[in-house]
């Protein structure tokens, strides 16, 4: 007899083993910014008032003014939660939304790897729909499964996260129309994008739309996400948080990260240049195709020998990102963008590849 619940027995506990630790860390589309230097006077000036030995203090207030005014478009303080990461956000979402063993949720495929970790996690199923061969996907088809009996979710990330792509507006709204079902719009890179249904949220009384603050806002490690919803939406899927989910030092953080925003944008703005960059550096090289973007990454593959790449990058001090398991992306390696000189390397580095292979 277990004491734990059956169907997680064989699974694998979180790790980030899989993730190659070297000098050049352009795997988990980080930013380069260590954002507390940045930040340390206001950090700090905003600590003075944060009582750390109480459960409630005011800075949840301030956080809930500033965070609603950088999303802007008419939302309200009503509109929005948050959590440690999107990925928590993600989690908050799946277990409030699942209502028994036969619930699933439905993602288009390749897209973001751990949606079907945090749905097995809360014990919600979890099925695929694969984009085309040209990364376009049949809207009819995604809602047919959707409004099937046991879908509680649709799940669309734009961009498309390992592919890059942003998916049609046209079909997103065509989507939201045809269904009662609730639809996740994972917005993760929203910042590099500029590509957002948030406008549409008092239109949709099914549209869910996360947020991260580790890509644009450099606060990976920090752990900072968001969603917006209508208000019948959010006291939902509150009910499947803890009361104090995201500690005042955290939220004292980030109120110090929206204070200075304008420093962060100003670098994902240069960071947007350096991926377009570095993709018509990639695409120029022979043999090598790369996927298009609209993130701060690169989606290539050089064909068979993209294995071999991937061991000679690691040799180099060059940690990326295999994302070859989906048959779409047989063969496709996904390079985060870094600074002038990290990607000046990398791509010295494939050059030398290329010429010994």
């Amino acid at each position: 007899m277990s004491l734990f619940r059956t169907d997680l027995l064989h699974a694998d506990a979180p790790s980030d083993t899989k993730v190659p630790r070297k000098k050049h860390m352009m795997c988990l589309n980080e930013s380069i910014l260590n954002p507390y230097p940045l930040i340390d006077e206001a950090f700090n000036q905003t600590m003075q008032d944060v009582s750390l030995n109480r459960y409630f203090d005011d800075i949840r207030d301030t956080l809930h003014k500033l965070l609603t005014e950088y999303v802007g478009h008419g939302i309200k303080e009503e509109n929005i939660i948050w959590a440690n990461g999107a990925d928590d956000m993600l989690y908050n979402i799946f277990l409030a939304v699942r209502e028994d063993n036969d619930s699933f949720a439905l993602s288009l495929a390749p897209s973001y790897f751990d949606y079907s970790t945090f749905t097995r996690a809360v014990g919600l199923n979890f099925e695929t729909l694969d984009f085309n061969d040209d990364l376009d996907f049949d809207a009819d088809k995604y809602l047919k499964v959707l409004n099937s009996k046991n879908c509680r979710l649709g799940i669309l990330c734009n961009p498309n996260n390992p592919t890059g792509q942003l998916l049609s507006d046209d079909k997103i709204l065509y989507i939201l129309r045809n269904t009662e079902k609730p639809v996740l719009l994972d917005e993760t890179y929203f910042e590099f994008s500029g590509a957002t249904m948030v406008d549409r949220v008092k239109d949709f009384s099914n549209l869910i739309i996360v947020r991260s603050f580790s890509k644009a806002f450099s606060m990976a490690g920090v752990r900072f996400g968001y969603m917006i919803s209508q208000e019948k939406n959010t006291l939902e899927i509150r009910k499947a948080q803890t009361v104090f989910n995201v500690s005042s030092l955290v939220q004292a953080f980030v109120v110090s990260i929206l204070l200075n925003k304008h420093v962060f944008l100003a670098h994902t703005k240069k960071a947007i240049e350096l991926t377009k960059q570095m993709h018509s550096d990639l695409g120029a090289l022979p043999n090598v195709k790369v996927m298009p973007t609209q993130t701060n990454f690169v989606t290539f593959t050089i064909g068979e020998k993209t294995s071999k790449l991937f061991e000679y990058l690691k040799e180099h001090e060059i940690a990326i990102r295999d994302v070859g398991a989906h048959r779409l992306l047989k063969n496709y390696l996904r390079a985060s963008c870094g600074s002038y000189e990290q990607n000046a390397y990398f791509l010295e580095q494939v050059k030398n590849f290329l010429k010994l292979s």
